[in-house]
């Protein structure tokens, strides 16, 4: 098939580029004004220009510097893939403050967690999310709390069709405690236009993550981290791109730094459309990709097994795309080498982490690729494998250990954790604890992901949190969460619990349990009841044991599949 966009790619890449000191906001003026009348955002059939985008996001940001945001502050946005996210995302650094996304899964346990943490006292809440605010909001430093509905920059028809049939399903719009203020209300004159400036080493993102020990933690990025990052990935794919043209399929969840890198961040930089998903619904993705023809599409390996499995996949649904990149969980070689062969483009992987803002590794989009690799280091980055021992000596090629990296890219540290920073920032090197080898050609593999970690659907699923919950039920004696394989979802979260004493709990009611206290990806598919857990002789459970035979059973769950595709 013809791929005239890669006619003049050099499979070379640049070791170093040249990195601009300047904010993130910088670039997104820049795309303004070359690009005013091309489309920023698409979504249900309403187009949003660059240039409408800029003015909504000054008035925002007006309104926030109205109600009190200064410089530094943090503002919460806890919403959905919708364009009040994106005016939100780069209106709040028009005001100078600092962004921190809330995952829309989480209960409002997990929420309060984040705000007090973060300090955040403004919030841009979605209207169905408004009640789990409520629950939480008195024991947070909430002062401004908008609120705003995804029907609001809708096409015409959609918008009123939309409004009936949700409104009714959701029993009528929230109703608003008396200072809390609607989205387009907010938004309303005399707020006027505004913009702060900021400086290359601000904060710009709070960015709440696990990492390796599943205790929330915020990693603070900079607009030069942001800035680097984005250069460095746009050296690597620029020569398959043209500027002003392409179209992002953008269905990664926004509160997720992938999404925001690889579709807001990467829109900006291209002067790109923004073809906007609340979710992942299949029949919706491919009725979107049949009526906006994308070029790029970046997502999670569970959405390429979907496509891959559809019925409905007609064979030129694919064919407007120019390549497709796939993060957040490992992508199997089979899976990658079917979606090819449907679509006619090639699927990239990147490797990387909330930490480096977030890739450090790509694999190339032309010539060979060796076989399940992360890819090689990204312009700019330094990427060796040290001992597991002391993490100090650098190991020859073929040989495991940990995976750590240095680069511009690299966050200046945990939010108010100076303990958990300086474990994983040592000596300039990024400790991702990830075991991995590289060959004598620079390719990554990782072998294992961080201690005990699960990934779910492309989320992390930490199992001492959901332990914490499950030690906390009544009957429960003693717990341990792994992984075990899904065919959808790549990895299931099973618990392993030994009853309380004279207790005999239902798989079921540990489930319900769990779902009242914790974001569904996280609540337990599978639950299995012992009498003991196996431990080594200093007391601590082997989970890799457990893992080992959990496998040995585990029952396939592709049916659980919905049209080929689920959401959560």
């Amino acid at each position: 098939m013809e791929r005239p966009w890669l006619d003049n790619y050099d499979p070379g890449v640049p070791r170093e580029v040249e990195i601009p000191e300047i904010p993130f906001t910088k670039i997104f003026d820049d795309t303004v004004a070359r690009f005013p009348r091309q489309t920023a955002i698409w979504f249900y059939g309403r187009r949003i220009s660059y240039q409408e985008l800029d003015a909504l996001a000054s008035r925002y940001a007006g309104a926030l510097i109205r109600h009190g945001v200064s410089p530094g502050d943090r503002v919460a946005l806890y919403l959905p893939n919708c364009p009040q996210f994106v005016i939100a995302y780069f209106g709040t650094w028009k005001a100078g403050a600092i962004v921190t996304p809330v995952n829309p899964l989480y209960t409002p346990r997990e929420i309060r967690h984040q705000l007090s943490d973060s300090g955040s006292e403004t919030i841009i809440a979605l209207a169905p999310f408004y009640r789990h605010l409520e629950e939480i909001r008195d024991e947070t430093p909430l002062r401004t709390v908008v609120v705003a509905r995804i029907q609001e920059y809708m096409g015409w028809g959609l918008r009123g069709l939309y409004t009936l049939l949700r409104e009714r399903s959701e029993g009528g719009r929230p109703r608003l405690r008396k200072g809390d203020l609607a989205w387009l209300e907010f938004l309303r004159p005399p707020n006027g236009a505004a913009s702060v400036s900021l400086g290359p080493d601000d904060l710009a993102l709070l960015q709440y993550t696990g990492g390796t020990t599943g205790v929330p933690k915020g990693a603070m990025l900079t607009h030069s981290n942001l800035v680097a990052n984005n250069t460095q990935c746009l050296a690597w794919i620029r020569p398959v791109l043209r500027e002003g043209e392409e179209r992002i399929l953008s269905v990664l969840p926004f509160f997720h730094l992938y999404g925001i890198a690889a579709c807001l961040h990467l829109a900006v930089l291209l002067g790109a459309t923004m073809v906007i998903l609340p979710r992942f619904r299949m029949q919706e993705v491919l009725q979107t990709i049949r009526r906006t023809r994308p070029t790029l599409f970046p997502c999670v390996p569970t959405a390429y097994i979907a496509l891959n499995h559809c019925a409905d996949l007609r064979s030129d649904d694919l064919r407007s795309l120019k390549f497709c990149l796939s993060g957040a969980a490992p992508l199997p070689v089979e899976v990658q080498e079917e979606f090819e062969r449907r679509s006619g483009c090639r699927m990239a992987q990147g490797y990387g982490m909330t930490e480096a803002s977030p890739v450090t590794h790509l694999t190339p989009l032309v010539g060979k690729v060796p076989p399940g690799s992360a890819g090689y280091p990204v312009p700019g980055t330094d990427a060796r494998i040290v001992d597991l021992e002391t993490g100090e000596e650098a190991l020859p090629p073929g040989e495991r250990g940990e995976i750590v990296v240095r680069g511009p890219q690299v966050m200046r540290g945990y939010w108010n954790m100076p303990t958990e920073t300086a474990n994983v920032l040592r000596d300039g090197w990024l400790h991702t604890g990830d075991i991995g080898t590289a060959d004598e050609n620079g390719a990554f593999f990782v072998v294992d992901r961080k201690k005990d970690m699960i990934i779910s659907g492309g989320v992390n699923v930490y199992p001492r949190e959901v332990e914490e919950v499950l030690y906390t039920h009544p009957g429960v004696r003693e717990a341990a969460v792994v992984g075990i394989p899904d065919p959808y979802w790549g990895e299931a979260v099973k618990a392993f619990i030994v009853p309380a004493e004279g207790a005999s709990p239902e798989c079921e009611e540990i489930r319900e349990f769990c779902r009242a206290r914790l974001a569904k990806f996280k609540v337990p598919k599978e639950v299995e009841f012992r009498p003991e857990l196996p431990k080594s002789l200093a007391g601590k459970v082997l989970r890799r044991e457990l893992r080992e035979a959990a496998v040995v059973g585990t029952p396939e769950r592709a049916a659980d599949a919905v049209e080929g595709g689920k959401s959560r």
